[in-house]
């Protein structure tokens, strides 16, 4: 457990689709996604979750770009950083269809040097709809159990700690098959859950993201817990996480660009001051650098 009343914040600073508009200036660039992250530390963030862009502003899985990204962060500020497993999918220019990397070009991105400090995976597949980062329209966003089997081996091998997204309780069963099955230890102290509204067709609502946080404490009592939610309602459903004593909150433009008040944050640092601004009214603190490594058990 954090020490005291403390909580992570993470800001997912860009996605892969996600644009600017109405006044929200999305980073793209390796440059701008380090004073981003620098920006977003300073305001009580103690993590990052980065998309990597190509010079078109559209997303890659090229390792180099990842690479260079975590170079850019990490002269600016001591942050940690986690990468995402999606990467985000692209649009065939000639029939215009919307195509996911494959599993290879996913589990490349476990291989980058230098190494960034965290990792992600989604827990089970889905039809993705999210129009407020970018995904206007159903896309079956597949997450097979090699890559998963696979994500776990590789990241618990190198000492870090794997975010599960959940947005169905179905995911915490699948994972519990996989944890009987001895891929891992159900009871590991940085098995790190991330509850979900409003992504695809699952609800923001808070009696679907109690049942899953109810779950996932049944299943996995140790593990950290935390939330989030996509546009209008990821402060909504923040606000709920931390009522209810989560670990964690994760903000940014990924998923939406609004602030509490349903006005349009000029960037991610505002996003992280409305979450640390929820916070401080039950009392909590942002957890420092320091609290949040030994909690990921991350050596030091």
């Amino acid at each position: 457990m954090l020490p005291g009343n403390k909580i992570m914040i993470t800001v997912a600073l860009n996605g892969g689709m996600q644009q600017d508009r109405d006044g929200a200036v999305v980073p793209k660039q390796p440059k701008e996604i380090g004073e981003a992250a620098a920006r977003c530390y300073e305001a009580g963030a103690c993590l990052v979750h980065v998309h990597a862009r190509g010079p078109d502003g559209k997303n890659t899985g090229d390792k180099a770009v990842y690479s260079e990204i975590i170079k850019e962060i990490r002269a600016r500020s001591p942050i940690l950083i986690q990468t995402t497993n999606g990467i985000g999918v692209r649009r065939d220019p000639v029939t215009g269809l919307l195509h996911w990397p494959s599993d290879t070009e996913r589990l490349g991105l476990l291989e980058i040097e230098p190494q960034q400090d965290l990792f992600g995976i989604a827990g089970g597949s889905a039809d993705f709809y999210n129009p407020e980062g970018g995904y206007p329209g159903e896309t079956p966003y597949v997450n097979s159990p090699e890559l998963l089997k696979s994500t776990i081996k590789a990241v618990y091998a190198k000492g870090s700690a794997l975010e599960y997204e959940i947005v169905e309780a179905s995911s915490l069963h699948r994972m519990m098959r996989y944890a009987n099955e001895g891929l891992f230890d159900k009871n590991r102290d940085n098995l790190w859950l991330l509850h979900g509204g409003g992504f695809g067709a699952t609800p923001p609502i808070a009696r679907n993201i109690i049942f899953n946080i109810d779950e996932g404490i049944r299943m996995f009592p140790r593990a950290i817990w935390g939330v989030t939610a996509t546009g209008h309602d990821m402060f909504k459903i923040v606000t709920l996480g931390i009522a209810m004593g989560c670990d964690l909150v994760r903000v940014g433009f990924e998923d939406g660009i609004y602030l509490p008040d349903r006005s349009v944050a000029k960037s991610n640092r505002e996003m992280v001051q409305a979450a640390v601004s929820i916070a401080a009214f039950y009392g909590a603190k942002p957890a420092t650098l320091a609290e949040a490594r030994q909690r990921f058990g991350l050596r030091p």
